[in-house]
């Protein structure tokens, strides 16, 4: 019983004495994410035909792939790479009565400049803040827009704007990690919505989600 209890004792030891899977100069760090797109959006009114009425949009759930790279010891610059799909829908009146209006695909490559504070410890936060460019495709008219207002084209501006970013990497081994982390992306878009029955309509959007993210990663 006490060489079982002093090998268990000696594992422990060895284990706290381990090395954390730390981020030095020229390391690059690869994070495979869940992520979860939540829009806190304003909408203008859609105008000219339903001044007043305004738009929703839903949340997104995805992955996300990013890569980091450290400059330093404490700095590092990180790119990241998703794309997510999202419904608008009407919230009263006219509109509101039609629901889903359309849908469009979102792509924001996001470029942050992240701090490192901690460099050899097993928990290490980082804050980052960066610029993103966000392009919206496969934009889509619903079929209950279309089923009221006949056949619709819509089209969403890209939108150039800031991101900021939290988050936090624990060890599961001397390179691999476990990571949360959260985003503010700034995005602004204009859609149009060119109808057969109502002619063009116009709706300004600030869609400004947060995104949340967790997964794993690895150190190369």
């Amino acid at each position: 019983m006490h060489i079982k209890t002093m090998m268990m004792a000696g594992a422990m030891g060895a284990a706290l004495l381990a090395g954390p899977a730390q981020a030095k100069q020229g390391d690059i760090l690869l994070r495979l994410r869940g992520i979860m797109v939540a829009p806190n959006e304003k909408s203008g009114s859609i105008l000219p035909a339903f001044p007043g009425e305004r738009v929703s949009v839903d949340n997104s759930i995805m992955p996300e792939v990013d890569i980091t790279y450290m400059a330093t010891d404490h700095i590092g610059f990180e790119l990241i790479a998703a794309t997510t799909k999202h419904s608008a829908s009407g919230r009263t009146g006219t509109t509101g009565s039609i629901g889903k209006l359309a849908s469009t695909w979102v792509l924001p490559p996001t470029l942050t400049v992240q701090y490192h504070p901690v460099v050899d410890g097993h928990v290490r936060p980082y804050v980052g803040a960066g610029v993103n460019y966000t392009l919206f495709y496969a934009e889509n008219a619903s079929a209950g827009l279309e089923a009221a207002v006949g056949k619709t084209k819509v089209h969403m501006s890209d939108s150039f704007g800031w991101a900021g970013q939290v988050g936090v990497d624990i060890d599961l081994t001397d390179r691999i990690f476990l990571n949360l982390d959260v985003k503010y992306i700034d995005i602004d878009t204009k859609a149009g919505l060119a109808t057969t029955a109502a002619g063009t309509q116009r709706v300004k959007l600030a869609l400004d989600p947060l995104v949340f993210g967790v997964g794993v990663g690895m150190r190369f």
